[in-house]
């Protein structure tokens, strides 16, 4: 049953140290080869595509740095532990990569008002931008490899930084081809545009998720209906409520109230409370921490002037949980 934990908590932090050392190096590679190329063939396009690799080389470094801090046990002064460290990186990552591509929308807004535009573009240039996605397509299944195993947003988010460097190169590639070929040198800026405009969308949607993971919210409702349903599969258990799940990097940090008979010892009680953490960690994987109120049955319903936790009526009802009423016991 504790399989998991102990792979999250001994090996996850490995598999995300292996996924920025995979990152750290191909990036480095990369940036090299793109801007020595850009070098020779005169072409800004692929140097500025370099730099942008350079980027992700301080990214990667920033993944295996994480990586060491995450690994670390709860302390006083960080009883939860530290997976947060992985969702403020997270969010660092998603400013680097927005600033990317505003950066990448002005240069091109630049070009098409000053119609700067050059065709005498080299096949070396063409080749760099080419080799560009193929090893950025290689780093992306890597990340993502890697973010599937050990659930890491981070990783993910890293993969995702990636696909959109793909994108960028092959609006690169399709502009310096545009260029030589087919003498459309305004196509080159106009892509650049587009893509930029994409690749601070995804900035923007990432740093809402870990936004709302900051802000413990968001979490899903089938989440909750897994939780009500494994409270109620053990005997003797009744009306779960002022349920709340938050999450703590890859896991899930839970809270709930439950009922159970008033005539009850406290031996007993705490026997269906161990009980009902088991059912919980079967149904919900990589829980971090349950922590369960015992209750009198009947006693619930001096809890609705509570503005917090939900109940299985909130998750019944259609709406999302944020606007569900919060105990309606």
């Amino acid at each position: 049953m504790y399989g998991m934990e102990e792979m999250n908590a001994d090996g996850r932090a490995r598999l995300i140290r292996t996924a920025g050392c995979i990152a750290l190096g191909g990036n480095l590679v990369l940036a090299l080869v793109k801007i020595i190329l850009g070098r020779l063939s005169g072409s800004l396009a692929v140097i500025g595509d370099g730099v942008d690799s350079c980027t992700d080389v301080g990214i990667a470094l920033m993944t295996v740095f994480i990586s060491g801090i995450i690994e670390r046990p709860g302390d006083a002064g960080h009883p939860w532990g530290h997976g947060r460290a992985e969702t403020t990186a997270t969010m660092i990552l998603s400013f680097i990569i927005f600033i990317a591509g505003s950066e990448l929308f002005r240069s091109s807004v630049t070009q098409l008002t000053t119609r700067n535009f050059s065709v005498q573009i080299s096949t070396t240039a063409i080749v760099a931008a080419a080799v560009s996605i193929i090893g950025k397509t290689l780093l992306a299944l890597s990340q993502f490899h890697f973010a599937a195993r050990c659930r890491s947003q981070m990783l993910r988010a890293n993969g995702q930084n990636m696909c959109n460097d793909i994108i960028t190169s092959a609006g690169v590639l399709l502009g310096l081809g545009a260029a030589r070929y087919f003498r459309l040198p305004a196509l080159d800026p106009a892509v650049a545009m587009g893509v930029s405009i994409w690749v601070m969308k995804n900035a923007l949607s990432l740093l809402w998720h870990t936004n709302q993971e900051l802000m413990d919210g968001g979490s899903d409702r089938k989440l909750y209906k897994k939780l009500f349903t494994a409270v109620m599969q053990v005997p003797g258990v009744s009306n779960p409520h002022k349920a709340r799940i938050r999450k703590l990097a890859s896991r899930w940090d839970i809270d709930l109230d439950i009922e159970v008979a008033a005539d009850m010892t406290v031996h007993a009680a705490h026997e269906l409370t161990d009980a009902v953490e088991q059912e919980i960690r079967r149904a919900i994987p990589d829980v971090y921490d349950v922590v369960i109120h015992v209750e009198p049955a009947g006693h619930g319903g001096h809890h609705r002037t509570e503005s917090y936790g939900l109940n299985a009526a909130d998750i019944d009802d259609d709406k999302h949980p944020d606007t569900a009423s919060a105990h309606k016991s």
